[in-house]
């Protein structure tokens, strides 16, 4: 590679600087302004000197110096997003739903996971994403506080926030799955197969998606004019659904709805473990629709969570207020009713219950 005119070798034992698009320039014996509209694929350059310069750019090792160009364009074309540190299966797929569609609407994501919801934390987290120039910013939040520490940073961009908020705070955009029908449909499904005492395994106390789901349990058993059965608490893992599965064993409801599908394996287990046959004895629903849901033994019926659906509602809200346009504070996604072998119809005469296999 040729040495730009009166340049300096690089001293040794220290970094050459990388190369810039006055260097690039030089290689390909054009003007920058050139290697800029190559760069930003302006239609006006020749094929030719179109070619020349991705030469230049390939032997040179040039990279754009996004930080630089953000500053002139007022673009990153990047979004930060906000998550909890998480490996549960609900909110890494949030994630991973966020991150595809940002890259369908053509943005970068730079991520910070936090280890807790500290106001510290999270405004270290969103000057971070400033320094970067990020055009906005998606806080995924599991509970109330997350929203509460990222509420108090001055953000100078749109903020979306992925929560099962029962109210909707000023100044921010929300969605999320609706958490709320969600329960209220597998609460439904349990109900219109004759069954009249439907417990509940909750997710922490401290969670939204979990409040929603114990909140809808409630609203169809109300609606159907049933009392409340049995809540138990648990923390999303499969030893918590266990520890329910012993507790209500020892006076089986005649249907159980897990606040999660990790629950309702434990529940499945430590039911068998104790001669309850499901759903000959007792219904069980689930929530998520984990990927082996429909290998369960027996397969569980579940109530699906849409991500993909999730992380495209999220893009179109940022993008929309990105463009200066004034879209919907909130949006709901609805989730899916997935019915399988581990729900059945309940003889009223008998008390027993009657299989019913949807298949996968």
């Amino acid at each position: 590679m040729r040495r730009a005119p009166n340049a300096l070798p690089a001293a040794p034992g220290r970094t050459p600087k990388p190369p810039g698009m006055y260097d690039v320039a030089r290689a390909a014996g054009v003007s920058h302004q050139t290697v800029s509209r190559v760069l930003n694929d302006h239609p006006s350059v020749r094929p030719e000197t179109r070619l020349r310069v991705q030469t230049a750019i390939e032997a040179l090792g040039y990279r754009r110096n996004t930080a630089a160009r953000a500053l002139v364009t007022r673009r990153s074309e990047t979004i930060g997003v906000v998550t909890a540190r998480s490996a549960l299966y609900g909110p890494t797929s949030v994630l991973i739903g966020v991150e595809a569609a940002a890259r369908e609407a053509g943005y970068f994501v730079s991520l910070v996971s936090l280890a807790d919801a500290s106001e510290k934390q999270m405004r270290a987290a969103l000057e971070h994403f400033l320094d970067q120039s990020v055009e906005g910013v998606v806080v995924i939040a599991p509970s109330a506080d997350v929203v509460e520490a990222a509420l108090k940073v001055d953000l100078r961009v749109p903020m979306v926030t992925i929560s099962a908020l029962a109210q909707q705070p000023a100044g921010i955009y929300v969605t999320s799955v609706d958490h709320l029908l969600g329960a209220r449909l597998a609460v439904r499904h349990l109900v219109g197969l004759g069954h009249r005492r439907i417990a509940h395994i909750a997710g922490p106390a401290d969670s939204l998606d979990s409040s929603a789901r114990t909140r809808g349990w409630r609203q169809e058993l109300d609606a159907a004019g049933l009392p409340d059965g049995r809540l138990l608490v648990g923390d999303w893992s499969a030893e918590t659904g266990y520890a329910a599965g012993l507790t209500l064993a020892r006076d089986i409801p005649d249907a159980v709805f897990a606040g999660n599908d990790e629950m309702a394996l434990g529940l499945l287990l430590a039911l068998a473990e104790s001669g309850i046959t499901v759903p000959d004895d007792v219904s069980v629903v689930g929530f998520d629709d984990i990927p082996g849901a429909a290998f369960f033994s027996p397969r569980l019926t579940t109530v699906r969570q849409d991500f993909h659906a999730l992380g495209s509602s999220c893009m179109t809200l940022l993008t929309s207020a990105l463009a200066g346009q004034n879209p919907s504070a909130q949006v709901l996604v609805p989730p899916q009713l997935i019915i399988r072998a581990s729900t059945a119809q309940r003889s009223v005469t008998t008390g027993h219950t009657v299989r019913i296999d949807a298949g996968l």
